[in-house]
């Protein structure tokens, strides 16, 4: 298996991670956790709470993990370069994990930027591609 899709493993895994996060902040904030209607109870975080939070990082996690696939897929499918394809890879890693800690931890300007670290690493597959 190739360095990209290792770092897919690890990508798809990052969502479940903070749906463990969100678990463990419904037990504490809301006393337990409701696994009839999980989504209502989500809707039960204060605003701009820690739980809240934690909900739209795990949701965003799921997005760029769509747009993640499709790029580690199509550079691999065109045949791009391998070291690179696994260093924009690896990047991604590491900024999907930042993301999702400062999304949860409330810190906007860095998770901002960690964002858009992951978008660039995409877009650099993307472009490996179209080289290849």
């Amino acid at each position: 298996m190739t360095t990209p899709f290792w770092c897919l493993l690890i990508v798809v895994l990052i969502p479940y991670v903070l749906a463990g996060t969100t678990g463990f902040l419904k037990n504490r904030d809301l006393g337990s956790v409701d696994n009839d209607h999980p989504r209502d109870q989500s809707k039960q975080f204060a605003e701009g709470s820690t739980g809240r939070r934690a909900v739209a990082a795990q949701e965003n996690a799921w997005e760029a993990t769509a747009v993640f696939t499709a790029a580690v897929v199509v550079a691999h499918l065109a045949g791009a370069a391998e070291g690179t394809s696994a260093i924009a890879a690896m990047v991604f890693v590491v900024a999907r994990i930042v993301h999702g800690f400062c999304y949860v931890s409330g810190i906007a300007m860095l998770r901002s930027v960690s964002f858009l670290v992951g978008i660039v690493c995409c877009l650099t597959l993307f472009g490996l591609a179209i080289r290849a």
